[in-house]
């Protein structure tokens, strides 16, 4: 196996004398299917096409690194990195994190902020006529109208900013290969001397929209016309002037993320010019999931960083991604804008020859660090009518509560942990992904599925556990968590009982970590002296616990911002001031001498579970006003 190439000699190696596609990426490259620029790379080498890779080009100085593989046959694309560069920069204080963990030894000097827009307004500079794709998490959330947390202002669609001609958004396998067969098949009909221009490529497709695929149209060009199930968002202008408009379009793109039968969205940008968003792909097949993670990828970074230590990777060299997408509906998490709520898993053959893979590695000793996924415990889940789950609406599938339509079988994750256990060379397999206990303490009616769950419970806790298990009850309060579209922390309590009870039994002293957050919308101080009571009673002293960043295309950014709820469109309270939000992070630390004098509350002894209940009770009355269910929707945007 080789790498993809990244330079002109390396490409000179393989006779090649130009290329089909050339892919910029913001990240380091490493050869690792859990690495987006690596699996585009991949993709579309097994096309046949020509590909290189421009990992972390210097944007100072005189472009070399832009111009030194020359002009493409199809196009430029984009890759920011596997994370949002903003997110990969900055805190939630707007402080420079310690490292980059996608550059080589962390360093922060090797991509810009923003790359979708650096990059391109560069290769515009040099290539002119050569069309720009963006991909990658930093372009799928924002492709549309977006609250910028790091200029606090809304932003228009990410092309306004950007030259490139089209985003690409979600997993990109499949609209990278239609739109390479596209060029290469309808435009340029394989002819080798033949270029793609951005006329010719506006042309295409405008004749053959592509799904999954973000374009601008003056509104008198928008391909097909607007049509009747088309809908229309409100403007930008529109947003930026009513901030209940911004919120309002948000539940129709998180809608349109999700269901089964995607609508085009469509969304004035200014001067008559419409962002159009073509709906996603349908769900990924199985053999479709497989082909990619089967792909010839050596797992490694590229030799160019040898000696070099890149974070990202030291942490997911020995783990394996068993599936793609996650229906908890979380209102912080972005990856069911990106990834959607279906699951998409691969095959158990599949996962055994990626570990195979794995346990030749030379240093390899014998741990699995992850067999894991967005979720730890959602593979092979679905729907189990699928007429069902095709007019659901809901953005999750177990919140407020287990949908009974869900298949939550935990056997087929049960019996891929067993047949890797059972591999020559392997010792022990961990799960370093988290946990979605809801599933697992979840009354189901079938007594087989309960079983299976309380067999993987088990499971889990005695073999597949490093010493620590990481979960997220995020928070103690119902009202709080009923925002954030996530279990009460009751049920964390039961498992935690669980946890205490498996490792007695079996003789070990491990411990569960949770992960909490402050500062969410509909996050009060004195919830947090609350959460702050609570854990001390559980002998908790919280580190795992993180500021609320809001980031582009999620439930809680858009209320952060707009100071309602997108979908109930009702007032909620947002700490947004360094000194609110330092005040609610401070209830995190009790235990630590410096960080307790905003946190007295919280020597309080621990209230008791009866009047816990009670005033959760209340809570829950108080807020009934803002439940989805009982409150009016907010109405369609104007066409």
């Amino acid at each position: 196996m080789q790498w993809l190439p990244t330079t002109k000699k390396e490409c000179e190696r393989r006779g090649w004398d130009r290329l089909d596609v050339i892919l910029f990426s913001g990240d380091a490259y490493v050869d690792h299917p859990s690495f987006g620029a690596a699996v585009i790379g991949r993709t579309i080498e097994a096309m046949g096409l020509r590909i290189a890779i421009v990992p972390q080009p210097d944007w100072h100085g005189d472009y070399r690194d832009f111009k030194k593989l020359g002009r493409p046959r199809l196009c430029f694309m984009i890759s920011p990195g596997a994370m949002d560069s903003m997110v990969n920069k900055y805190t939630a204080a707007r402080r420079l994190r310690s490292e980059d963990a996608y550059s080589p030894d962390g360093r922060h000097d090797c991509r810009p902020e923003m790359p979708s827009i650096v990059y391109a307004r560069i290769l515009k500079e040099c290539f002119p006529d050569v069309p720009v794709v963006l991909g990658g998490i930093e372009a799928s959330l924002r492709r549309l109208t977006h609250y910028d947390y790091w200029q606090d202002r809304l932003r228009p669609c990410l092309l306004c900013d950007s030259p490139a001609d089209m985003i690409t958004y979600g997993m990109g396998e499949q609209v990278t290969q239609d739109l390479c067969r596209l060029l290469e098949d309808k435009l340029l009909h394989g002819r080798e001397e033949a270029e793609c221009s951005v006329k010719d490529f506006r042309q295409l497709f405008h004749k053959y929209p592509l799904r999954q695929t973000v374009t601008l149209w003056p509104k008198d060009e928008i391909p097909g016309g607007i049509r009747e199930d088309d809908i229309i968002l409100y403007s930008h202008a529109d947003c930026l002037r009513n901030k209940e408009h911004h919120a309002a379009n948000f539940r129709h793109i998180e809608e349109q993320s999700n269901v089964m039968h995607p609508q085009r969205l469509l969304q004035e940008v200014g001067d008559g010019t419409f962002a159009v968003v073509e709906p996603p792909y349908p769900v990924m097949t199985q053999e479709q999931v497989d082909a990619s993670f089967d792909l010839p990828y050596t797992r490694l970074p590229h030799p160019k960083y040898n000696g070099k230590r890149i974070p990202a990777y030291e942490m997911i060299k020995f783990s394996v991604n068993l599936h793609r997408g996650c229906f908890g509906g979380c209102a912080f998490c972005t990856i069911s804008a990106h990834q959607g709520k279906f699951i998409m898993s691969r095959s158990k053959e599949s996962i055994l020859r990626e570990v195979k893979q794995i346990i030749e590695m030379p240093d390899f000793k014998g741990y699995l660090s992850d067999l894991g996924g967005p979720s730890a415990n959602m593979y092979m889940m679905s729907g189990k009518d699928k007429n069902i789950c095709s007019k659901c609406r809901r953005p999750s599938c177990i919140h407020p509560g287990v949908c009974p339509n869900l298949n939550a079988d935990h056997r087929p994750l049960l019996d891929i942990y067993r047949a890797v256990d059972a591999l020559p060379g392997i010792k022990k397999s961990f799960i370093g992904s988290g946990v979605r206990y809801d599933l697992l303490l979840h009354e189901y009616k079938d007594p087989a599925l309960r079983k299976a769950a309380e067999d993987y419970t088990r499971e889990l806790i005695v073999n597949h556990v490093s010493g620590r298990l990481k979960v997220a009850p995020e928070h103690t309060e119902d009202r709080v968590l009923k925002f954030m579209r996530k279990p009460s922390f009751t049920l964390f309590e039961r498992f935690k009982q669980i946890f205490d009870r498996i490792n007695r039994q079996a003789g070990l002293r491990q411990q569960i970590i949770p992960y909490f957050m402050s500062s969410h919308p509909d996050c009060h101080d004195e919830d947090m002296a609350s959460l702050a009571r609570i854990t001390r009673g559980l002998d908790f002293k919280l580190e795992q616990v993180q500021d609320f960043t809001p980031t582009p295309m999620t439930v809680s950014t858009e209320a952060w911002y707009s100071g309602v709820h997108p979908y109930t469109l009702q007032p909620c309270y947002c700490a947004k001031t360094p000194e609110q939000k330092k005040r609610q992070n401070q209830y995190f630390f009790w235990w630590k001498d410096d960080k307790s004098k905003n946190s007295r509350e919280s020597r309080n002894p621990r209230e008791s579970r009866q009047s816990r209940e009670s005033r959760n009770s209340r809570q829950s009355r108080d807020s009934r006003s803002s439940n989805t269910s009982n409150s009016p929707k907010p109405k369609r945007p104007r066409r």
